[in-house]
């Protein structure tokens, strides 16, 4: 290698970390460029419910391929769409294929802005840490699944932002991709169930709101699912007191 090759060789390896940054905000300039954030929205799915369930009821396959890769896209480029998503999921395809469906696409483009964050800036900021993420970064990587399915069960933190934290904490690609899967799969089927009856408040006229849709019961059921994945850190952290 020249000495010439050898100079430009870490601006091309910046180039190339930086590519997926570049990728994303030419998407979500995109996505609000042509408007397409107007069709994510309730009055939206209110306004063009009828030729949105004959489409869907003509055309199944391609209407749920769509779907799975409309949401996919949404959740990369434009991260707060995917409650009205997954609501508009359970409404289109009702409470169960709903929940299957939003799932999928959801894990698929979490899985991606996770890639995307990991391979641009993941090295970067990990190098740069302070003794304390380093901490951190090390009990995430001990109990990882167990921490992963923490931060998706319980509705703490925006889904955006644990899709793009692991990245920065050494997580790997298999328990990021198992435990978001797992993870989403109760809060999914919540709001997939309410807009599988969105049908009838259309009807009524009445004004619609997300405020009772995540109840106390509901928050309470999903804290214990989330404490029950940090039995494992639990177990560990006694057994290894005791050692």
């Amino acid at each position: 290698m020249t000495e010439t090759e050898a100079q430009s060789a870490p601006r091309r390896n910046l180039a190339l970390r930086l590519l997926p940054l570049a990728v994303l905000v030419a998407g979500a300039a995109a996505f609000f460029g042509f408007g397409l954030h107007d069709y994510l929205s309730f009055d939206a799915l209110r306004d063009h419910r009828v030729e949105l369930t004959a489409w869907v009821r003509d055309r199944m396959v391609l209407a749920v391929l769509a779907f799975i890769v409309m949401y996919a896209a949404a959740t990369v480029f434009i991260p707060p769409s995917g409650t009205v998503m997954t609501v508009a999921g359970g409404f289109v395809f009702g409470a169960i294929t709903g929940t299957v469906y939003v799932v999928i696409g959801a894990t698929v483009g979490a899985t991606a802005l996770f890639l995307a964050a990991k391979f641009a800036l993941g090295d970067v900021l990990r190098a740069r840490a302070g003794n304390g993420i380093r901490k951190m970064e090390a009990g995430f990587r001990e109990n990882a699944m167990s921490y992963m399915l923490i931060l998706r069960l319980v509705p703490l933190f925006p889904f955006w932002l644990v899709n793009l934290a692991p990245a920065f904490l050494g997580v790997g690609l298999r328990t990021y991709v198992i435990g978001t899967f797992i993870g989403i799969i109760p809060g999914t089927a919540v709001y997939a169930t309410f807009g599988a009856g969105l049908g009838s408040i259309f009807d009524s006229n009445r004004e619609l709101t997300l405020s009772g849709v995540l109840t106390p019961e509901i928050i309470a059921g999903l804290v214990g699912l989330a404490l029950l994945a940090f039995v494992p850190v639990v177990y560990k952290r006694i057994k290894g007191g005791r050692a």
